[in-house]
This record gives structure tokens, C-alpha cells and sequence, in this order.
């Protein structure tokens, strides 16, 4: 299973890695409809905690098999039944979050997630039997990930309050180990090809967030409660969700990718930090569904209403700051993207407290997303 040619034209997502990422639509859906739940019951930060935990599962794993196919494909048997082994670990990941959610209770999760991460390791064995050149990257990738695996087992063994200090410490080792396996050689993953795939699971986490938001507001309509400000709410989502799409497709990735991230430090940077990326589009939607539920059930607490707001604000916040530093940023930009997405940050935050923190929110990223491509313009006039 030799590498893959990191200069092939027109390298694009394949029908099996099409279906990896529908089969995790599942896992986020989950994971998003968890977060709306402690949010609407007033756990913020249990509710966050475990949201983070399990979306770090479904996060590493899909990220890891990218880069894994993006260098080694070669659409055979073997490989296609690995892989359909991971979708099956996905499917079991999935299955687990609702108890990791209302519960904390990560068995099911585990098992999924370490059914995922082992049958990677077993493709990373076939490429050290197969291709010399990254024998010793692969190598370490087996030894890294299949120790990790085996600490996530013994953690089950573990009384429920010694476990988190124990994830934190397994969370660190997994980040580290590709880092240290790749400082043996960098595998040949496709610039174009990574920046394709992490664009289509941006759209599957703002797809998610539509249909979270959407079922959340259709059912409040069927109850007839507050119809004006669920009608605030939706007009306020579309635009968020909008103006989300709009500011992360704005840069097209595989030019840094291609250029100046072909370095370990910016690659891992801008990799690593589409966690924050992914994850908060995944809690947008569920913020969005949750302060649906708290205006129809006018459970909204008179006091702390930035605390309502906040289930909307601070996911959009998350992920403008984030998109700005790791995908925006890098690029050439003027004067105004310099300022522009730090103070729509702060404008976002600030709409928490607002009547209407969705509606105020959503006006505040249009506003963004039309200083962005007015700056774009000019840029491309001047030169």
C-alpha cells in the first residue's frame, strides 16, 4: 500500500469517504441534541464538559482517517472493509452518546471510539509492511494509537471520579502522536484533498445545526407559543448559519495547505484548531434549539437572561475567532479583516444580551460577512 501522489490533479473525496462522513452525521447529531438538552435544563457546565469529550471522539477520528486516506488509498478490498469496520466503530460511538450526555457514563462511547482507532492502526500496519519510505512513521503511528487505546479500555476499570484526570492525560497523548510520528516523515496527504474534506464536514456541522434549529422551532410552532419570537429566532439562525458558510468558504484552505502550511507547526495549527471550528458549529445549532425551548416554555430566567443569550452568542463567537485565526488570518488580507473579525467577536458576544440575542447576532455576522467581502474586493482591484 504504497503513498499516494501528493501532486495528482483533480484528487477529490471518494465515494467511501462520502459515506465515513454521512454515517458521522449521526455521531454530531447526537452529540448536538445532548448539548441542547443540558443547556435547556440548566447543566452549562456538565453539558459542556461531556459536548466536548464526546466531540473530540467523533472529531479525532474522522480527522485522523482523513489525513490516513489522503495519503494511503488504494480502494481495495482490505482496505475497504477496514474502513467499513470504522464506520460500524462510528455507529457504536454514536449509539453511546446519549447515556455520555444525560449521564456521563463513556462505555459505549469507549468502545466505538476504540473500534474506530484500531482499525486505523491495522491500515497504519499494512502501510509499514508495505511501503518502505514511511515505514517508521507508520510504525510509531501503530505503537502511539494502539497504546492510547489500550489506556481508554483500562480507563472503564476506573472509579467514575478518577476518570477525568485520566481522559485529560489520554486527550494529550493522542494529539501528540501523530506530531511524534510525523517527525519520522511526513506522510504524502494531498493539500487539495484535505482542504475538500474539511470543508465538507464544516457543511455537515452547519447542515446539522440547520436541522437541529429547524426541528426545534417547527415543533414551538406546533404548540403556538410566542410565535413572534420564534419568528425573531429563525430569521436570526438563517442568518448566523448563512453568515458561518459564507466566512469560512471565503479563503479557499488548499492554497496554505499547498504553501506555507506545508511546515509541521502551521499544518498542525490549522488542523488541530478546526476542532474548535467543527465543535462550535455543532453547539451552535444546539444553543439555537435549546433557546427555542426555553422562549416556548417561557422558562427563561428574567434575571440572567445573557445566560439564554449566551447558548447562541458564544458558540458564534468560538467560531469566528477560530476561523480567523487558523483559516482566515494566514492569508493576504487588508486593514479591515485585521479588525473586522475580532470586533464582530465582541459585537456577537455582546448580543447575549439583547432581546433578541439570535436576531442581533445573525445582523452583526451579515455585518461581517459584508466588511469581509468589500475588503476582498478592493484587495483584488488593487492588485
Amino acid at each position: 500500500m504504497p503513498g499516494r501522489n501528493p501532486g495528482e490533479p483533480h484528487r477529490t473525496a471518494t465515494s467511501l469517504e462520502l459515506l465515513f462522513d454521512l454515517c458521522f452525521v449521526i455521531a454530531v447529531a447526537q452529540a448536538s441534541a445532548g448539548l441542547s438538552a443540558a443547556v435547556t435544563e440548566g447543566h452549562y457546565t456538565t453539558g459542556i464538559l461531556r459536548f466536548a469529550v464526546v466531540f473530540f471522539a467523533i472529531w479525532w477520528a474522522w480527522m485522523n482517517f482523513t489525513w490516513f486516506a489522503s495519503a494511503y488509498d488504494p480502494d481495495d478490498v482490505p482496505y475497504r472493509l477496514w474502513v467499513l469496520v470504522q464506520i460500524t466503530g462510528s455507529l457504536i460511538l454514536a449509539a453511546g452518546i446519549p447515556s455520555a450526555s444525560e449521564t456521563g457514563d463513556l462505555t459505549v462511547v469507549t468502545w466505538g471510539y476504540v473500534v474506530l482507532r484500531t482499525a486505523l492502526a491495522v491500515l497504519w500496519l499494512r502501510v509499514a509492511r508495505s511501503d518502505p519510505r514511511g515505514r517508521r512513521t507508520a510504525l510509531r503511528f501503530v505503537v502511539g494509537v494502539a497504546g492510547c487505546q489500550m489506556g481508554w479500555v483500562c480507563t472503564l476499570l476506573l472509579p467514575g471520579a478518577a476518570r477525568l484526570p485520566v481522559i485529560v492525560v489520554l486527550i494529550a497523548a493522542e494529539v501528540a502522536v501523530p506530531v511524534w510520528a510525523q517527525s519520522a516523515g511526513m506522510t504524502p496527504w494531498h493539500p487539495h484533498h484535505i482542504a475538500e474534506r474539511y470543508e465538507l464536514f464544516v457543511l455537515i456541522v452547519l447542515g446539522e445545526s440547520v436541522a437541529a434549529a429547524s426541528e426545534a422551532v417547527r415543533d414551538a410552532f406546533g404548540r403556538n407559543h410566542n410565535a413572534a419570537a420564534l419568528y425573531l429566532l429563525a430569521g436570526g439562525g438563517l442568518l448566523i448559519v448563512f453568515g458561518m458558510w459564507w466566512l469560512y468558504f471565503a479563503k479557499p484552505a488548499h492554497t496554505l495547505l499547498a504553501t506555507t502550511h506545508q511546515g509541521h507547526r502551521k499544518r498542525f495549527t490549522w488542523a488541530y484548531g478546526h476542532y474548535l471550528i467543527f465543535a462550535a458549529a455543532a453547539a451552535e445549532g444546539a444553543g439555537l434549539a435549546a433557546y427555542t425551548e426555553l422562549v416556548t416554555h417561557h422558562s427563561v430566567d428574567p434575571f440572567s437572561p445573557s445566560v439564554s443569550g449566551a447558548a447562541i452568542t458564544l458558540p458564534l463567537a468560538v467560531f469566528l475567532i477560530t476561523v480567523w485565526t487558523v483559516h482566515v488570518r494566514p492569508h493576504p488580507h487588508g486593514g479591515v479583516e485585521r479588525f473586522a473579525f475580532p470586533a464582530g467577536t465582541f459585537a456577537v458576544l455582546a448580543a447575549a444580551w439583547s432581546p433578541a440575542p439570535a436576531l442581533t447576532a445573525g445582523l452583526f455576522t451579515a455585518a461581517l460577512v459584508t466588511a469581509v467581502t468589500l475588503s476582498d474586493k478592493t484587495n483584488r482591484v488593487r492588485h
